[in-house]
């Protein structure tokens, strides 16, 4: 009896254990090669997959993961312990030729990451467990740069003919796009896109788990309304993007929670300031975004308290400058401020730019990433047409829309970007950057240059001294601001909804870590 006693509570605690998560959000994974497109939700479900030398914690302080200890041995030298017994999914064991091959494929020109890769210099190996990097000048940031490259096997990318970084503007299909082997807590099961993607516990993990879940589905579910009554059907156990409009009812559902917190994303409006004549827009007429008076007459046009207050239901804070975190921006309020809300003042600026009679253009939207992007859109164009500008929305599916976006083919376009980097940095060398080699000014989609911006880049980059740089951040913000290369919306924050019987741990950086899930039995 007491045998049978002991296995019958063996059996509830296994059943216990033993659970599903369930979740959706409004888009899918765009791919599973780790390195082809940076997107929050791609990047986040290939992290439970592969892994970083250093990773980030609930806090997003940087820790040990696949890394045990490194320390800088000079100006440009960092060396690396690796830890020892590391499995990937195929039974390979993880060594420091993984961490060559990984860095070397990430600064690949069809890498999206080569930025942050080619950032951490030359990558070689000493032995086994240690790898030794050389920069190729000072890198204020090198930490929170090495933790967005995953880390691959070597021998299974050379085995499936996956050792180039899948291509994705041009459409290319490759292994590692519907593949995966990391080293993660979770191993892919099943991808079907825009369909489901089933993953399971990796019972070979080297680290520890501190949730119970041992297999996650994840169903991407476009319309904001299907996704709030899968949640409150039980359909589905968490969903990372509910609609703001239906947070006051999902908060008073029973067995439903919200679990709140801003996000480190600014979300933001990008024009052509490159081409003579838009390729969408009026005709016959020169790039109206040429000329800053134009730029300065649609930022002022917008009411950002009315976007704020009634399209986000307050969930956002607005800002006056294209950074993910006000860390970035040292808090300076010099920095944040927006210019007015002056209608009259966006009429004068274009009757002085030769449009009184306003102008016409397509703004290219995502339907499915952001916070409310289609409604923005809108609203924007709606408050635009109060001063004679006629704006048609083109809004697409976000894998249509980062496409179009990244092969320039487009005329102005809304934007975000965050992620776990605060630090200016992150949109400096990808935004305000003129486009370059490398992977510098990759997201600088409306193709400006400004030398003077270019030169104050590039001296913060390199410069190793916190005062010094704190002063050359601040110029450079003040450049991009003087001269309206991007217009700026607000930080918007991220309220998750979730089933009671779940428990989540809510990142700054919209991730949802699924080693922290806990599904209580029985639900």
């Amino acid at each position: 009896m007491k045998s049978l006693a002991a296995l019958g509570l063996l059996l509830a605690l296994t059943s216990a254990s033993a659970q599903t998560l369930r979740w959706a959000s409004a888009g899918d994974v765009l791919t599973l090669d780790p390195y082809s497109q940076n997107e929050t939700l791609t990047n986040q479900m290939n992290a439970q997959v592969y892994e970083f030398l250093v990773a980030r914690d609930k806090n997003l302080n940087l820790v040990p993961q696949l890394a045990t200890e490194w320390k800088q041995t000079g100006p440009l030298k960092w060396t690396f312990k690796l830890r020892p017994g590391v499995k990937f999914h195929d039974g390979r064991p993880f060594t420091a030729d993984d961490v060559v091959f990984s860095i070397k494929r990430a600064q690949q020109p069809s890498s999206q990451i080569a930025l942050y890769a080619n950032a951490l210099g030359e990558p070689k190996k000493i032995d086994a467990l240690t790898v030794e990097f050389t920069l190729p000048q000072v890198n204020p940031i090198f930490l929170q740069h090495i933790n967005t490259v995953y880390i691959m096997s070597k021998g299974w990318a050379e085995e499936n003919k996956a050792t180039k970084t899948q291509d994705f503007a041009a459409k290319e299909e490759s292994y590692a796009a519907f593949h995966a082997n990391g080293t993660g807590p979770f191993q892919l099961v099943n991808r079907a896109p825009d369909s489901k993607t089933v993953y399971q516990r990796f019972a070979g993990y080297w680290g520890k788990v501190e949730g119970n879940v041992q297999r996650v589905e994840y169903t991407p579910i476009k319309s904001d309304a299907t996704r709030t009554a899968a949640l409150v059907s039980g359909e589905v156990d968490f969903v990372l993007d509910p609609s703001p409009r239906d947070l006051e009812r999902l908060a008073a559902t029973p067995n439903v929670k919200i679990v709140n917190g801003p996000e480190n994303r600014v979300i933001f409006l990008g024009l052509d300031q490159a081409r003579d004549e838009l390729l969408y827009g009026s005709k016959g007429i020169k790039n109206p975004f040429k000329d800053l008076r134009v730029r300065r007459a649609l930022y002022q046009a917008i009411d950002i308290e009315t976007i704020r207050s009634k399209l986000m239901n307050g969930q956002a804070s607005p800002t006056g400058a294209v950074v993910a975190s006000p860390l970035g921006s040292y808090n300076d309020p010099e920095i944040e401020a927006r210019l007015p809300y002056d209608p009259a003042a966006a009429k004068k600026l274009l009757a002085e730019a030769g449009l009184a009679n306003g102008f016409e253009f397509t703004l290219d939207c995502p339907n499915n990433r952001y916070v409310n992007d289609e409604r923005i859109c809108i609203t924007l164009a709606s408050q635009w047409a109060k001063v004679g500008v006629k704006t048609r929305v083109n809004a697409q599916p976000k894998a249509l829309f980062f496409s179009k976006v990244e092969n320039l083919d487009t005329s102005a376009y809304l934007f975000g970007w965050g992620g776990s980097i605060t630090d200016a940095e992150s949109v400096f060398a990808t935004h305000f950057h003129s486009r370059g080699d490398k992977g510098l000014g990759e997201y600088n989609r409306g193709n400006f240059k400004d030398p003077e911006l270019d030169a104050l880049v590039e001296a913060s980059a390199r410069e190793a001294d916190p005062e010094k740089r704190k002063v050359l951040v601040k110029k450079a913000f003040m450049r991009e601001k003087e001269q309206v290369h991007y217009i700026p919306l607000h930080r918007q924050f991220v309220p998750w909804a979730a089933r009671s019987h779940v428990t989540v741990a809510h990142r700054p950086d919209n991730w949802l870590e699924w080693r922290w899930v806990t599904v209580a039995a029985g639900k």
